[in-house]
């Protein structure tokens, strides 16, 4: 796949973020971007189906209007979803009812200037939904800017603020980030980016700091690695920890890759990143500041998100191949091809993993550090670009049908209680 493709994917990855938990999320609930734990990890032993089609357990599918890649969030009784209309250019954010997915309200967010980006590929609502304590928080690139927007949970918009000129590329797809009272934002981009932290009570800013002038898609990671609390940020071709606190610059080392769309995660020692332009790179940094590698390779991991658990890291490539390494050394424990591309990033459940390409092809397969065997594969439209949210024994999957139009569904998968 050439970079030009793959790099559209970037609008399903809406990206980044760790293994910190900003509030007792149940494991029912998909409050934010990587599920409750913020790491891609689903509660165990939940109730999932293996097999599912168009006609078998599919609990509910509803049409969702216009466009976007942004990952369902679930939180009580609600799924709260972004998305553009690429006609009109408003950005929205629904709220749909989890027992049925019937519409409960829409608010409309931006009225006009929603920017898909540069590809054929991208949607202008490509961040997910972050959900806390009673309050909603949405980032959307909009006239050449990006926007951080805060809603409570009837729709009605609480504040707004700009956090700078946006010089557009790919897109922009970027999730907020709560840690504490702050909401921390990245938008990187050939112009000079920044990272920011705002008040989540009115928007206002808090600390701001500059980023290198390069194209980079991810979001801010919270991890408790190197014995302290870190917001780590891949790409620019650097890697930067930061005080997320006060946004001092905690240490910043070379390496990763000019563009990186996946999530930072963390075994607690090390922290795990890769990009895939202008070189292909998966790279373990010690997290204490020392600036030392424990270990690189060349896989393609550009666009899903990866896992780590019980010190194995696990990845899907975009090119359709699983790989399993040890977390410590790199060591390579198996690699099985899938099939397709893939954009969206894998969750795990207990020891199986579920992943879903751009075609909308849903693999199921289960993965330890000593084999790995796909268990089934789920056809749901013919086009996914978002990720998986999986919370109590339901599977949320945001899929498109693509003929001579394009109709985006969201897909509730489930066994019948």
């Amino acid at each position: 796949m050439n970079r030009r493709t793959l790099s559209s994917a970037l609008l399903s990855a809406g990206l980044l973020f760790s293994c910190w938990l900003p509030a007792a999320a149940p494991a029912t609930d998909w409050p934010a971007w990587r599920g409750p734990t913020r790491d891609g990890i689903a509660a165990p032993d939940q109730k999932l189906p293996a097999n599912w089609s168009e006609t078998e357990k599919v609990l509910w599918k509803v049409p969702i209007p216009g466009r976007g890649h942004g990952s369902p969030t679930v939180v009580g009784e609600r799924i709260y979803l972004p998305t553009a209309d690429p006609v009109n250019r408003t950005q929205t954010v629904l709220c749909l009812n989890r027992k049925d997915g019937k519409s409960i309200w829409e608010s409309v967010v931006h009225k006009a200037g929603a920017e898909p980006g540069k590809q054929a590929n991208s949607s202008a609502a490509s961040a997910s939904v972050t959900y806390d304590k009673g309050q909603l928080f949405i980032n959307f690139l909009n006239s050449g800017a990006v926007y951080t927007t805060a809603l409570d949970l009837s729709g009605k918009i609480l504040w707004q603020q700009k956090i700078c000129d946006y010089v557009i590329h790919q897109g922009y797809a970027a999730s907020p980030v709560i840690f504490e009272n702050l909401v921390l934002v990245s938008a990187d981009h050939k112009g000079g980016g920044v990272v920011v932290a705002l008040d989540r009570k009115n928007g206002n800013l808090v600390w701001s700091q500059p980023r290198p002038k390069h194209h980079n898609y991810t979001t801010p990671s919270i991890v408790q690695a190197g014995g302290q609390t870190q917001m780590v940020l891949a790409g620019c071709n650097v890697i930067s920890s930061f005080d997320p606190r006060s946004g001092s610059k905690l240490w910043e080392i070379e390496g990763s890759t000019e563009e990186c769309v996946t999530t930072i995660v963390t075994d607690g020692e090390r922290i795990f990143a890769s990009g895939g332009y202008p070189k292909n790179h998966v790279v373990a940094v010690m997290a204490d500041g020392s600036g030392k590698i424990a270990w690189q390779n060349i896989a393609r991991v550009y666009v899903p998100s990866m896992i780590v658990k019980d010190g194995y890291l696990y990845a899907v490539m975009d090119a359709g191949i699983a790989v399993c390494w040890k977390s410590d050394t790199g060591e390579e424990m198996w690699k099985e091809r899938l099939g397709g591309d893939f954009f969206g990033s894998p969750i795990m459940v207990g020891n199986r993993i579920y992943a879903t390409n751009v075609r909308g092809k849903s693999y199921v397969f289960e993965a330890t550090p000593k084999s790995f065997k796909i268990l089934s594969e789920n056809q749901l439209g013919n086009e996914s670009y978002s990720s998986p949210s999986i919370c109590g024994d339901r599977i949320y999957l945001r899929a498109a049908t693509k003929g001579e139009t394009r109709q985006e569904y969201l897909y509730c998968i489930g066994n019948k209680n």
